[in-house]
């Protein structure tokens, strides 16, 4: 799945709307290890306004916000679900966004899955892959 390319992708214009109508990031993998781009990514998005929910199972809080051991157990609305894993994880981190009725589902640099991005889109959810939230943000 390596040198997949994405069949599924956001337009420029997608993720411009999608960056100005999102208010909640759920990151999946948010590491506290900040040598990791997915807290180098979550504390600049922090910075930016947005708020973040950490989905870590090995981790009570990161960034001085409660974290959850997976999607289902977040209270409340997401908009995006920002993954920081491994493709072979992407599916049933989708599965779980299409039941919290999550908006959009952001695959980071590397990550592209496009069986996991045709069942979102079905869902009614925007997906970007292999794009970071931090750079598209920033050019846009």
């Amino acid at each position: 799945m390596e040198c997949e390319i994405p069949q599924f992708n956001a337009t420029s214009e997608e993720i411009a709307e999608i960056l100005k109508t999102s208010r909640v990031i759920a990151v999946v993998g948010l590491s506290s290890n900040p040598e990791r781009p997915s807290h180098g990514v979550s504390t600049y998005l922090k910075a930016q306004g947005y708020t973040i929910i950490p989905v870590n199972p090995g981790h009570k809080e990161i960034l001085g916000e409660r974290c959850y051991a997976a999607l289902r157990d977040i209270p409340g609305p997401i908009d995006i679900v920002d993954i920081f894993r491994r493709p072979e994880a992407v599916l049933e981190i989708v599965d779980e966004a299409i039941q919290k009725k999550a908006k959009v589902i952001w695959m980071q640099e590397g990550i592209v899955h496009n069986v996991a991005a045709e069942k979102a889109k079905k869902a009614g959810l925007k997906v970007v892959m292999n794009k970071c939230l931090l750079k598209e943000h920033i050019s846009h």
